[in-house]
């Protein structure tokens, strides 16, 4: 009866698994149809969207294209480059820019004389006005005074708004009086998408993201830069960074479509995820394996009525043949048990052993981590008195040419003392490694921070930094150890003068001092450089991390003035101003007054 039962039921699964065979291959074409078809649809209608966001977007910038030229020619905006000192006539032209800046919607327009300086401009009543303001050194500026259309898209170096200008010189004859320059802001046309799937970006000529309707998009390079784009980049400051980071968007995730705008350089694209075609072939495949497999279930179903009574007869033989075999498999079950409970045994012994190693390697590292973070300290602390011997020594050659030996002799005297400050700093140094803490000395504020002034005067003079003081005449003495002071506030003054060197002139730096309602004396530090990024901000006191190149900068700087004013029971705040740029405030427990020297103060 068995073996009637096998050979009657082998012929049914057979003949399903050859109807399953026949059936499958038609699968294939039905994905591939669906996937082509479902492809069109999403280009087509992506091509229509890209098409009008390419209108829109060449249309609103046409708008204005020549606006600067026909405006260059009102009696009003010449007679304010005539007469720039006539606060009535600049009046009048600042009035006559707000009205068509209104009426033609741009977002800015303003006036500059040939210098570059900003004489009228439509926002001359914001808290951000153009006014004094001097963009010499912007593309569209030098474009209009050569006699050609300026345009050029960036970041406002005021504003730190995104637009494009177009920029064209008013001339009367051969006479260049100034420039007319229309910002027009392109913010709304990043809106045209909404919240549908599908992402628009618009790159420039250097393959950097100033349009996206995906924030986390924007200026970010789709593609390596060159040391040409480089240089442009760093030269006309188009962005809010001189680096941008890579923005990775592989092909597989992505269905992408693309149009150049010719006038700019520009290139729009728009992306469409991939699970907009493979959702409904999911969808389209599912139904049509549902479909076969009901053709399969009704075969299997017409074929078991038909050997429905042989399985009636077989269910007995069938039901010994299962307990038999659920016997054996259970023992098979309780030796593989058996077998596998040494195996964990033997693993647990061997990952014991691997344990016990790891954590001896982990020691290990902690020390060399521990020698490279003291060697990185030392060489980053060592460079500016270094930098101050070499420029002492030379100033000595030549004082010693021209028979200047006293001043010679004083040079020589500042460049012992020196090599005095870098033992200090070094035993400093071996101090911090080893989280050591002295007690602290009661020292002069002011002389401090004289002293980290003069060593970085000559660096100051060549950037052209302002310093503004606003300090007591009163020496104000804090809990410090004199040199860990000095070496605090010659970070702090370095890494201003470091964020200013990013940005044009003017540049400023304000120091200023007071007395706190707790009694501890408080020093700030600002500057109008770009400020804190919020990645620096959250990060600035760990080892290592910096946003310099590193030829300039390790990452330790204010990782060491935390430690060291915490050790002094101080505080170190890093925050950035309302105005703009850097503030950084020390906190520090005030002290008795005690002896102490006074440095020569330098002035700017």
């Amino acid at each position: 009866m068995r073996r009637s039962f096998d050979l009657l039921s082998r012929p049914r699964w057979r003949t399903l698994l050859l109807l399953a065979l026949l059936l499958a291959p038609l699968l294939w074409p039905v994905q591939h149809l669906a996937t082509r078809y479902y492809r069109e649809r999403v280009a087509d209608q992506n091509a229509q969207t890209l098409e009008l966001y390419v209108a829109n977007l060449r249309g609103t910038l046409r708008r204005y294209e020549t606006l600067p030229a026909i405006l260059g020619d009102l009696p009003a905006l010449r007679a304010a480059l005539r007469a720039p000192g006539d606060a009535a006539t600049v009046d009048a032209a600042n009035q006559l820019l707000a009205r068509l800046s209104e009426q033609s919607g741009a977002d800015v327009i303003y006036l500059m004389n040939p210098a570059g300086q900003t004489l009228a401009t439509s926002n001359w009543n914001d808290f951000d006005s153009f006014i004094g303001r001097n963009f010499a050194f912007r593309p569209y500026f030098r474009e209009a005074l050569a006699g050609r259309l300026g345009q050029f898209f960036g970041l406002g170096t005021t504003s730190a708004k995104r637009g494009y200008f177009f920029a064209a010189a008013v001339r009367d004859g051969q006479e260049v009086l100034g420039v007319l320059v229309v910002k027009v802001d392109l913010d709304p046309t990043e809106t045209l998408l909404g919240t549908n799937p599908e992402q628009l970006l618009v790159t420039d000529r250097h393959g950097v993201v100033i349009l996206t309707s995906r924030p986390d998009w924007r200026f970010r390079a789709t593609r390596p830069l060159d040391a040409a784009e480089r240089a442009d980049i760093a030269a006309n400051l188009p962005y809010p960074t001189q680096e941008p980071q890579p923005l990775a968007l592989p092909a597989q995730d992505w269905l992408r479509q693309s149009s150049t705008l010719e006038e700019t350089g520009w290139t729009a694209s728009i992306l469409a995820p991939r699970s907009l075609v493979e959702r409904p072939v999911q969808s389209v495949m599912a139904v049509a394996g549902a479909t076969l497999l009901a053709v399969l279930l009704l075969a299997a179903v017409l074929l078991q009525r038909r050997r429905h009574l042989y399985e009636r007869l077989a269910l007995d033989a069938r039901t010994r043949r299962e307990l038999e075999q659920r016997v054996a498999e259970r023992t098979e079950d309780l030796l593989a048990l058996n077998e596998r409970l040494k195996e964990e045994v033997l693993v647990r012994e061997q990952a014991q052993q691997e344990l016990v190693r790891a954590q001896d390697e982990l020691v290990q590292a902690g020390k060399l981590s521990a020698l490279g973070t003291m060697s990185a300290s030392i060489s980053h602390e060592l460079n500016q008195p270094l930098a101050a011997i070499r420029s002492y020594a030379d100033n000595a050659g030549v004082l010693l040419d021209h028979g200047r030996l006293d001043d010679a002799r004083g040079n020589l005297k500042l460049i012992s003392e020196l090599t005095a400050r870098m033992a200090s700093i070094i035993s400093h140094l071996k101090a911090f490694a080893r989280r050591d803490r002295k007690a602290p000395e009661t020292v002069a504020l002011q002389p401090a921070l004289d002293d980290a002034l003069a060593l970085l005067a000559q660096r100051r003079r060549a950037l052209e930094v302002e310093l503004l003081r606003d300090l007591p005449d009163a020496t104000l003495w804090v809990q410090a150890g004199e040199t860990r002071l000095r070496q605090v506030l010659g970070n702090l003054l370095a890494n201003a003068l470091d964020s200013l060197a990013e940005r044009a002139p003017p540049r400023r730096l304000w120091l200023s001092a007071q007395t706190l309602a707790d009694g501890r004396i408080s020093l700030s530090l600002r500057d109008n450089g770009p400020g804190f990024t919020a990645e620096a901000l959250a990060r600035a006191r760990e080892p290592f991390f910096t946003t310099k190149t590193t030829a300039r900068g390790l990452g330790l700087g204010l990782a060491i003035c935390d430690s060291l004013i915490r050790a002094l029971g101080g505080e170190l705040l890093l925050g950035n101003h309302a105005d703009g740029g850097a503030l950084v405030t020390l906190n520090l427990l005030p002290a008795s007054a005690g002896p102490g020297t006074q440095s020569p103060e330098d002035h700017p």
